[in-house]
Formats: structure tokens, sequence, C-alpha cells
């Protein structure tokens, strides 16, 4: 049987990415953090942490994680129902997308989060790479543009989230009048989120055979201020259809490809088996998903 205070620890330094931090957050020293961690790698016979800064999970440690993450919440789960206790919310640690936070999860899920009273704990990412926090037991669930589910865990379909490449009319008159043409766009500012964003630049190399090294980058790792800076004219970039909607006595951006949208299929992943209220919270996403998302190509048959 596994120490519920080693595994404890464990979550804790993981968490504040220090044994100092997570001495203070359980009221204990560090070294007496470092003892319980030590004797949980001991009894399991595997090391469970790289001691860096931050601290990080071993591949045995990530499985823990998993464990010890999906324990901690149904034991949460069970109190509250055993006490009937009318203010006793649950935490929830979900990893999803920058554009998906920005645009439809939060107004689908506010009315059942109150009504469930679950807190939520969000982790983001580019949707290539919520996979990783996933896999690295950051999260319990999360959404995904990776299709192969976790070992122990389901992958569904959501739906479609489809980008244009906008611009402002000005913007487009002055780098791009005759239309999205290789060297016009190796010259204009992009718009791209962070470094691990490579949805404008596999554009660009798939339709114009543009190599990423060629390109004048603006990086804003912000939804809204991705969106707003396009507005403003400052570069020119992917934006999820659902997320644009011209604001009133603004001209409207131009689609520099309209022919061309690039649709990103997102998933749900989740454990296989899990608690009621994370099966009722799935399930609640995959709904909000199919109004807010356009559908999958077998569903428009």
């Amino acid at each position: 049987m596994l120490d519920t205070h080693k595994g404890e620890a464990l979550l804790a330094v993981i968490d504040s990415g220090s044994f100092e931090q997570a001495a203070k957050w359980l009221h204990l020293t560090p070294s007496a953090v470092s003892q319980r961690i030590s004797a949980l790698e001991s009894q399991l016979g595997t090391p469970l942490l790289i001691r860096s800064r931050p601290c990080r999970a071993t591949r045995a440690g990530q499985r823990l994680l998993q464990y010890l993450r999906r324990s901690q919440l149904l034991e949460h789960e069970f109190l509250a129902e055993l006490e009937h206790e009318q203010q006793h919310f649950l935490p929830v640690t979900m990893v999803v997308n920058h554009d998906t936070l920005a645009t439809w999860l939060l107004p689908a899920l506010s009315q059942f989060l109150q009504a469930e009273q679950l807190l939520l704990d969000i982790s983001l990412d580019d949707q290539d790479h919520t996979y990783t926090l996933l896999e690295s037991g950051q999260a319990l669930v999360g959404i995904s543009s990776e299709s192969e589910a976790l070992r122990g865990c389901r992958a569904q379909a959501l739906g479609i989230m489809r980008y244009r490449l906008l611009a402002h009319p000005d913007f487009a008159a002055r780098y791009f009048p005759q239309g999205l043409q290789r060297e016009a766009a190796r010259r204009a500012p992009l718009m791209v989120f962070n470094r691990k964003d490579a949805l404008q630049s596999n554009f660009l190399l798939r339709t114009l055979g543009l190599p990423s090294t060629h390109l004048n980058c603006h990086y804003v790792p912000s939804s809204e201020a991705f969106l707003q800076a396009i507005e403003l004219g400052l570069g020119y970039g992917m934006v999820p259809e659902i997320q644009y909607q011209p604001a009133t006595g603004l001209r409207p951006l131009i689609d520099l490809a309209p022919s061309q949208a690039t649709d990103i299929t997102l998933y749900w992943h989740c454990w296989q088996v899990q608690s009621p209220k994370l099966e009722r919270l799935s399930q609640a996403v995959i709904q909000a998903a199919k109004q807010a998302l356009l559908p999958l190509p077998s569903e428009r048959l």
C-alpha cells in the first residue's frame, strides 16, 4: 500500500517545483519532504524525481502522479458525497489549448461547473503539446489535437476548429497587393503565438513552399492579444473562425486564403474508468463541443 503522506509530498514537490516550496505547503521541513519521497522511491524500487530546478518527474514518477491525482479526486468526491456539504468544491486538473479557452470552453461549461461545484485547475499549451502535459501526469483530463489515447485512457473526437489566415485591409494592401504570394509572405510580419506554434509556418510551407527560417515573426502568446494585433495591422496570422467577430465600426479583416482554411480536429482525453463527476464533465465537454465546433466529416453525412 502507498503511504498517503509520501504521495502528498511527491505531488507537492512537482506542483511547486521545489522541496523548499513543497515544505511550506505541507508545513514540514525540506528534509522531511525529501525523506518521504526517498522512502517512496525505496518502496517502489525506482527514482521518481529528477532533482533539478524545477523538479521534474521521471517516467515512473509520471505514471505515479497520474494515479495519485486520480486517487485524490476520488477521495475528495467521496468525502463530499458522504458529508453532504453544499459548499464542498471538487478540484479538477485540466489541460487545454489557448484558443479553446479563449472561445467556447468556459461559456459552454459555466452552468455545469457551478451546478457540480467543480474547481478548474487549468494548464495551457498549444493544441499539439497539451498531450505532453497529460502524459506527464500534470492533468487528469484535457483537450489535444493528438488522436492517440494514453494507456488506460480514451480519446474522443470533439469536432473541428477551423482557422483562417487573416489580415487588416491596410496591411493586406501594403504587403499583399497581388494576393498571397511567396515573396510577399516572406517579407510581411507574421503573427505567431509562441515558438511552439507551427500552425502558421506549416500552412505557408504547405501552400507556398516557404520555410519557417525565412519568416519575419511577431510572437504574441495570448489568443486575445494575437487577434488584436492583427486588427491593429501589426501582422497577419491564423485565427479561429469562432473567435473573430468584427467589432462595430471597424473594417472587417481580410481572409488572405479564402479557399484554404486550416482545420484542426480536437480530442477529449480522459480515463476509461473515472469518477461520476468526471464522467459527467466528459459528457458536458462533448456536448458543448458539438455546439461550438464544426462537425467531423463522418458526422456530415
